[in-house]
Formats: structure tokens, C-alpha cells, sequence
């Protein structure tokens, strides 16, 4: 595995973590476990978190990874793509929101934006894994430059 391929694995994994440990903390605080509850959630935003600098880093030092499928299949990707940043975008939003709510102990504003930030990250969860079958899996496609040589004109 090389190291275009290495990055976007392990931020993927991140990302499956933290979803998997929201369900987790859902079921848990169904159960009335709020001690676990809090624990879970909290692992499961230091895994998104994880996810976020691993993107990140790949995306400054390394360069992305451009679509490598069918011409005819392009548009679709990029619709698909662009749909999958917007929620993730609105997840990261929805979920610090959630995080400081629980935080401040107002439970009931917790409770209701809870619901909506676990489907949501759910979702984008979902995409993110078949963008990542997508580019590295199905059709593997080229790279970008990293972000630093296109900011220094290198």
C-alpha cells in the first residue's frame, strides 16, 4: 500500500469508528447508560476528530485523489461527492452542537439535536465509505497536487 492509498484508508477506518461508536452511544442511552453514553461519544468524536487531521494532512502534503471511473459516470461522482461534503460539513456542525449541549447538561436540546446529528453522521458515514470504494476500490484514480505546492506556485 502505498502512501496515495495508505491515508484515505486510514481516515476511512476513522470515520466507520466513529460512526459505529455512535450507535454504540445511542444504544446506550437508551439503556439509560449515560456514564457509557458520554464515554462512547466522546471516543466517537476523538475518531472524527482523528478522521478530520488525517484528511487534512493527506489533502496539504499529499494531494487528493481525482476520479479515475467512466467519463459517463463523472457527473453522477461529483454530484454524489458534493453531496457527501455538504452533509459531512453540516455533521461536524450538528455534532459539536450536539457535543456542547450534552456538555452544559441541557439534555432535552441534547436529546432532539441527537437524533437528527446520529442519522446525519450515519449518512455521511455511508457515502464517505462508498466515495473511498469508489476512488481506491472500483476506479482508482489519479492525484492532485498537495495544497502547499499549489498555494507556493510549485
Amino acid at each position: 500500500m502505498d502512501i496515495f492509498t495508505l491515508f484515505p484508508t486510514i481516515s476511512t477506518s476513522f470515520i466507520v469508528i466513529s460512526a459505529l461508536l455512535v450507535a454504540i452511544g445511542w444504544r446506550q442511552i437508551i439503556q439509560g447508560k449515560r456514564e457509557a453514553h458520554k464515554k462512547t461519544m466522546i471516543a466517537a468524536a476523538v475518531a472524527a476528530i482523528l478522521f478530520f487531521l488525517v484528511y487534512s494532512s493527506r489533502t496539504i502534503f499529499v494531494g487528493n485523489t481525482s476520479w479515475g471511473g467512466p467519463e459517463e459516470l463523472t457527473t453522477i461522482y461529483h454530484v454524489f461527492l458534493i453531496f457527501h461534503i455538504v452533509l459531512a460539513t453540516v455533521a461536524a456542525v450538528f455534532g459539536i452542537t450536539t457535543l456542547t449541549l450534552g456538555f452544559k447538561a441541557k439534555y432535552a436540546k441534547h436529546r432532539k439535536w441527537g437524533r437528527v446529528t446520529s442519522v446525519i453522521w450515519f449518512i455521511t458515514a455511508i457515502t464517505g465509505v462508498a466515495v473511498y470504494v469508489l476512488l481506491y476500490m472500483l476506479y482508482p484514480g489519479g492525484h492532485t497536487k498537495p495544497v502547499w505546492e499549489i498555494i507556493l506556485g510549485a
